[in-house]
């Protein structure tokens, strides 16, 4: 037996049963966030045994008289199962059956109620018992009876009016009588045959209940291995991750950071973007300004000079004219609108301010900002760096573990206990094969005797058939009873050769009837039954059942503990569904894996130095002094102290009082109002040079103009309450470094504790797929499943059910005997020749 503990203990040590243990405190603990999901682990699929039995059986058309058994049973067995009973048998007599236990009330009562349980039973073999008896009886007396010439044994026959009806009659009974025993020998027969069929089946099922057996032994080995072999892959994905702590936990405490620091970086590179904007507006501003006070200068000059030619034109004696007086007193009045609108030469310069973005934009503050990025994103290689030792660490307590769990595994003697396991069975088909010949031969001698019984109703049968053929062909009407022919009085004998052999035959058949009888039927109500619906293993599995201090009895058996709730009903329901031997059995209670792997797998060392992860962020920086002071610089530089209302006063102005195209086209329809003449073509030629004023002087200058308004806007927008923006940007970059420096330890611990829990995940994945392997895919016990329906369908379906069906029919032929007696008895007296017969003077005779 040490070599099926090991066996056992091997197909134990790879599951762990699971448990788990919370610990709840008396508050609501605060809420956090969720640790990220565990990436699942693909283990593959455990190698599986392919088992070649099939635990089935359809009987085919015999099974039509099987049922037809089963529902005459039941007829006569209606009860319920009675379990309790049998129960309180069995705890009542574990220590033997003594006869005068059973004179206590207890006993009495269980006694009657057996008997009551067996009453449909007891009346049939009290009936097959008393036709045992009396048809011996009765064939001696009938035999004495007729030698008195009483019972028919009186050759006479009297006259019958009705003769041939009854002739008719019994002829029929007997033909009909004789069918039913036919049918009833060919059911025997059947029954009969179908042992001897399937008792060649039983070699198959037991050649493939022995192959499983060995399939059973020589896979799990290599399920077990290969569920050992796994721990390499939530080994390697361990070491992928710590060998990756740089992106995964660096990657985590930098995703949660970044919501604070990310943006305060951003504002500072937008306000380096905003400072080369400024530069480039004060620019603008700068050239405009210049651009439009030596316009305007120009334009004042070339306006004065436009205005004083006009006037000396308007001077000509020509305006004198009454007519023409009054266009040129209304040009006249105009000339005054020949002037500037908007003065530049008073706005203030801005290139100091521009000197002091210049001297700002020398320092690089997008370079700066971006270190800050840099050193920020850094966080990953941080991390990598900071861990290094304990990665190293980590990955050789792996290597340890992994070498502990190999060597585990080889601490058993496997191959050895693999060796005389598969020994145990082949010797063991090699026994049962050597009694196939001795049970071949018993099954021979069983079939010679059923059919020798056959035969004895086979042979009543044949004088019955030959009677009536006999008597039916040689019978004449015309004939006396005295003057019948040989064939028919032959006839008649046979019918009485064959009641003489039915007395013969008949109470022995019974006899044979009534043990089969008693004994199949019980066994079919008492064990096929129950075993079929499950009710025998709760007989087995009832508490306490085979001694007052042992609960169960199997595991009792297996493992010498009573105390373990382990049923017989239970393992066969497991084996049937093809679970694993280490759940059915519940093994965890011999071997618990659990510890074990907790020892291992995941082991408090292990655990300590997860716990021992440190992150230091203290070398980030986010923003230099330099950086600082640059942002400074540009908050004071000027930009904001800027007169931005006298600019946008002076461009929102015109550059002239009026618009100098309106003019020169109002000048030239006054000169077409004129007489042709100097003074029309003196009027038209200064509309057109103001039209030339306005294209090279004006046109240039609403251009500087609009670039001055767009400039000065944008620089009043950016200058708007540009010292507490910069103060902001300051106190956010603090902040974040501050946060990085000061508060991002619960950030990191929080990030390094999901991370520890994501590694722990990959062991834990380990452990629940090899505790669903073993519970469903390791040593499947099919096999023992199989090996309780196979005894079931070799001894119920194949030997029960037939060994039932031979007695229902053979019964039926022995009841049959008895009116094949009387029709047979009856009929011979038509067909015999008799010694006298009655006599009538007027020649009209009727024989009876």
């Amino acid at each position: 037996m040490l070599w099926t503990r090991w066996l056992v203990l091997l197909l134990c040590w790879g599951a762990t049963s699971g448990e788990q243990q919370a610990d709840e405190s008396d508050g609501a603990p605060p809420r956090q966030r969720s640790p990220p999901p565990v990436e699942p682990l693909d283990f593959g699929f455990v190698p599986a045994a392919v088992y070649d039995t099939h635990a089935y059986y359809e009987p085919g058309p015999i099974g039509i008289l099987f049922h037809m058994v089963h529902a005459f049973l039941y007829a006569i067995q209606p009860n319920p199962f009675p379990k309790e009973m049998i129960v309180k048998v069995i705890q009542q007599n574990m220590g033997g059956i003594k006869i005068e236990e059973w004179r206590k009330p207890d006993n009495v009562v269980l006694l009657l109620q057996w008997i009551y349980y067996e009453v449909g039973f007891l009346t049939c073999a009290t009936i097959g018992i008393t036709f045992v008896v009396l048809i011996p009886i009765i064939g001696m007396c009938f035999c004495v009876c007729r030698c008195c010439e009483n019972c028919g044994g009186e050759m006479h026959q009297r006259q019958r009016k009705n003769a041939d009806c009854q002739r008719g009659f019994y002829t029929a009974s007997l033909v009909a009588t004789s069918i039913f025993i036919i049918l009833g020998v060919l059911i025997a027969y059947a029954a009969n045959h179908n042992v001897t069929t399937q008792i060649k089946s039983t070699r198959r099922l037991i050649n493939t209940n022995m192959r499983d057996l060995k399939t059973f032994a020589n896979n799990t080995p290599a399920q077990v291995e290969y569920l050992t072999a796994q721990y390499t892959t939530a080994k390697n994905k361990v070491l992928s991750d710590l060998d990756n702590i740089g992106p995964l936990l660096g990657g985590r405490i930098h995703s949660q950071l970044e919501k604070e620091v990310v943006p305060s970086l951003d504002t500072a590179l937008r306000m380096a973007g905003a400072m080369r904007e400024t530069k480039e507006a004060l620019e603008n501003v700068s050239s405009s300004l210049e651009v439009l006070q030596e316009g305007t200068a120009k334009l004042q000059a070339s306006l004065s000079g436009e205005r004083a030619s006009l006037s000396n034109t308007l001077s000509d004696p020509a305006c004198t004219n009454g007519a023409v007086s009054h266009t040129c007193n209304t040009i006249r009045s105009t000339l005054a609108q020949l002037g500037i609108n908007a003065d530049f030469s008073e706005l203030p310069d801005v290139s100091h301010a521009l000197a002091n973005v210049n001297t700002v934009l020398k320092t690089d503050l997008s370079n700066i900002v971006q270190k800050g990025y840099s050193s920020f994103n850094d966080t990953p290689k941080l991390v990598h760096e900071q861990t290094k030792n304990i990665v190293s660490g980590v990955k050789g307590m792996l290597d340890k573990i992994g070498t502990e769990i190999n060597s585990f595994s080889k601490m058993f003697p496997v191959q050895e206990s693999l060796v005389n396991f598969t020994n145990f069975l082949n010797q063991g088909q090699k026994n049962i094969e050597s009694y196939y010949s001795q049970v071949d031969q018993l099954d021979f001698y069983r079939w010679i005797g059923c059919v020798a019984a056959l035969c004895m109703v086979v042979l009543v049968l044949a004088f019955n058939t030959l009677g009536l053929l006999c008597g039916a062909c040689g019978y004449d009407k015309q004939a006396t009873p005295t003057t019948r022919g040989c064939l028919s009085n032959t006839g008649g004998n046979l019918l009485m050769a064959g009641v003489g052999f039915s007395f013969i035959f008949a109470w022995v058949l019974m006899a044979i009837v009534t043990t089969l009888f008693v004994v199949g039927g019980n066994v079919e109500k008492l064990i096929c039954e129950p075993l079929a619906n499950r009710q025998l293993f709760k007989i087995i599995d009832t508490p306490f059942l085979v001694h007052p201090a042992k609960k169960n009895f199997l595991p009792g058996m297996l493992f010498q503990n009573p105390n373990i709730d382990l049923t017989l009903g239970s393992l066969y329901r497991d084996c049937h569904e093809n679970n694993g031997l280490y759940h059915s059995l519940q093994l965890e209670t011999m071997f618990n894996i659990n510890s074990f792997l907790n020892r291992t797998v995941y082991n408090k060392d292990l655990a300590k130095v997860f716990e021992s992860v440190q992150v230091d962020l203290q070398d980030i920086m986010l923003l230099e002094q330099a950086g600082r002071d640059n942002l400074i610089n540009f908050a004071n530089s000027g930009v904001g102290e800027i007169d931005y209302e006298a600019y946008l006063a002076e461009v929102n102005k015109g550059v002239t009082l009026v618009d100098l195209l309106s003019f020169s086209t109002d000048l030239e329809a006054q000169a077409d109002q004129l007489p042709r003449g100097a003074l029309e073509n003196a009027l038209k030629g200064h509309a057109s040079s103001i039209r030339q004023i306005h294209r090279e002087q004006v046109v240039p200058m609403l251009q500087a103009m609009s670039t001055l308004s767009q400039s000065i806007k944008q620089l009043q927008r950016m200058s708007n309450n540009l010292p507490v923006k910069v103060t902001n940007i300051l106190s956010a970059i603090d902040a974040a470094e501050y946060l990085i420096t000061h508060n991002a330890s619960h950030v990191v611990k929080r990030e390094t504790k999901g991370y520890i829990q994501s590694l722990e995940g990959y062991f834990k994945q380990y452990r629940e797929w090899v505790k669903n392997s073993l519970t469903a895919e390791v040593a499947q016990c099919k096999p023992i499943s199989n090996i309780v329906d196979s005894m079931e369908i070799v001894a119920c379906s194949f030997i029960v059910d037939s060994v039932n069906t031979f007695w229902f029919g053979l019964g039926g032929c022995c009841i049959l005997l008895i009116p094949s007696i009387i029709f047979s008895v009856k009929l011979a007296k038509y067909y015999r020749r008799m010694d006298t017969e009655d006599v009538f003077e007027d020649g009209q005779e009727g024989w009876n």
